[in-house]
Formats: C-alpha cells, structure tokens, sequence
C-alpha cells in the first residue's frame, strides 16, 4: 500500500547535493534467501551478502560518502518476496550534518510478501546541530508477512557535550498490513525548546523505536521480561516502555483490537547514548527470534567492530 502524498512528507525539489538510489529485492533461489535484484544510481551500495544462519540472507548497506548534508536525496527501496528472510543493518551511524539551508531527505520503502520476514535494523542516526532533514519510512506487509525493525535517532553528539540546539527533523513511519494502516507516527523537532518537548525526551538525547509484527501475548509477555532486565541493567541510562497496537486512523493508534495475527508491538525507548539502547534492542531482537524460530539468531558481525 502507497500511503497517499498528501499525508507523506513531499521529497525536495532542489537539485543540490547527492541523489542516490539503491533498490532491493529478495527472494527464494535454490533453497536460500537470496539478493535478486540490486539496481543502484550514486553512492549507494551493499556489500556482498552473507549467511550465517543458512537460509537467511545478511546485507550491509552502505553508504560511502559516510554523510548527509543539505540537499542529499537518498532513497532505499526493499521487497521481500514469498517466503525469503532478508537482514539488513549498516556498518555504522548515518549522520546528517549541518545544512546550509538545504534540506536533506531519506526515503525508505520496505514490502514484504506473504510468509516473508525482513529485519531491518540500521545502526543510528546522528543529526549534528544545525541538520535540515526529512525522513520518510514506509512498510507494506501482506497477509502474514513478518517484520521487526527499529529506527534510532541521537541528536547531537552528547558524548561530547554538543546538544542539537538548533535545526529541523522531521520524521515520519506508517505500518501497513493488507492496505490497513497499523501505525502512523511523526517527529518534529524544530528548536532546542521544541527537542526537549518531543516525544517526551525528558532531556534524553536519543529517541528509539523497535516494531514487531505479528505477536502473540506469550511473546509480548517474553519481550516485556527482557524490557525489565535491560531496565534494571542501565539503570538511569536509557528508559524503555511498550505499547500492542492493532487498527488506527491516520492521525493516532488505538489499543489493541485486531486479531493477533495482525497486530503491532511497539518498545519505546530514550537514553544518552547509543550503546545502552542498542544492547536493549539487539536483545528484544533475539527475544523475538527465539520465539518465532525456536533458536537465537546469529548476530551480525559487523555490530561487534
């Protein structure tokens, strides 16, 4: 499903900076999940894929300029066909740097096809103070499609005590399942009053987000322990909480109504630096892993360098 433009952010129409365009797609070819199509335009690419766990295909996606600035265009399109299993993840932070007026924008389309499953976990974003971006994340899933992703966002770099006290990011994510909207959100963060108020940040730097779909309440039940241990492990570092979600307008998401087999789960998360909330992630992952397949997953290599 193609959420309406006049709902999505509208991409620039400037012609500075970078445009680049890396499209995906996935499917089954001799027992394995494997890269079918690569089309790619500018500096977007992925490294050769891998397979540690056998049938699953891992990809890393790159991005060599290693930075974002004012006027940069970057669109990623993923399908996942019938039954294959696709990984993706990055080597390493995106940042969006300060922009010199220009906006930047990243556009994510990802399709998932009936008893398929991609993961889609990219390491952070780092929007320097100063950036000018839009980002735009689509999901379509069909029928009983699996996915599980998250999106981490840090503004300014706390480690060095640089907080994003001025700029503009704007974010929006819809979930769709069978042309029904699951989940619509937004980010807006403007100013340093505006980013202190967003989401709640409560003076955290950092803001994450982990979907899960489909879930049962013996696996929410599971996530939910391995929340309080990564809570009780952090301490005051990083604040997680979740929330089920099943049908929802295009403006708000309501509790959980919908069939089990169709609803959303949710694991919210603030902290003051990266590592903390990505351990809480990475092990809600294997939690979810576990549950679907019976075994831990291999964790991909590249998050341990």
């Amino acid at each position: 499903m193609n959420i309406p433009q006049s709902v999505c952010f509208k991409r620039p129409e400037s012609d500075a900076g970078w445009r680049a365009e890396l499209r995906l797609k996935y499917g089954i070819k001799r027992e394995k999940t494997r890269l079918l199509e690569r089309h790619q335009i500018g500096p977007l690419t992925v490294q050769k894929t891998f397979f540690p766990e056998g049938a699953a295909c891992h990809t890393y996606l790159l991005h060599p300029p290693g930075g974002v600035v004012g006027g940069d265009q970057l669109s990623f399109t993923v399908d996942v066909e019938e039954q294959a299993h696709a990984l993706l993840t990055t080597p390493g932070a995106t940042k969006f740097y300060r922009s010199n007026a220009e906006q930047a924008w990243q556009s994510q389309q990802l399709s998932v096809a009936a008893s398929g499953l991609l993961e889609w976990l990219p390491m952070e974003n780092i929007f320097f103070p100063g950036a000018n971006c839009k980002l735009l994340t689509q999901v379509n899933l069909t029928a009983n499609a699996r996915f599980i992703g998250w999106e981490m966002q840090c503004f300014g770099r706390p480690q060095l005590g640089e907080e994003f006290n001025y700029g503009q990011v704007l974010g929006q994510t819809f979930i769709c399942r069978d042309n029904k909207v699951l989940l619509t959100e937004s980010l807006r963060v403007q100013d340093q009053f505006q980013f202190k108020q967003a989401a709640a940040m409560r003076n955290f730097a950092m803001t994450g987000s982990l979907y899960i779909t489909p879930v049962d309440r013996e696996l929410i039940d599971k996530v939910n322990q391995v929340i309080d241990k990564q809570q009780a492990r952090f301490a005051t570092e990083i604040v997680l909480g979740s929330s089920e979600l099943g049908s929802s307008s295009m403006s708000s998401a309501m509790t959980l109504n919908s069939p089990a087999e169709n609803s959303l789960l949710v694991v919210r998360a603030l902290g003051h630096q990266t590592e903390p909330m990505m351990a809480s992630f990475v092990q809600i992952w294997r939690c979810v892993r576990q549950h679907w397949f019976g075994q831990l997953p291999d964790v991909p290599r590249i998050w341990s360098t």
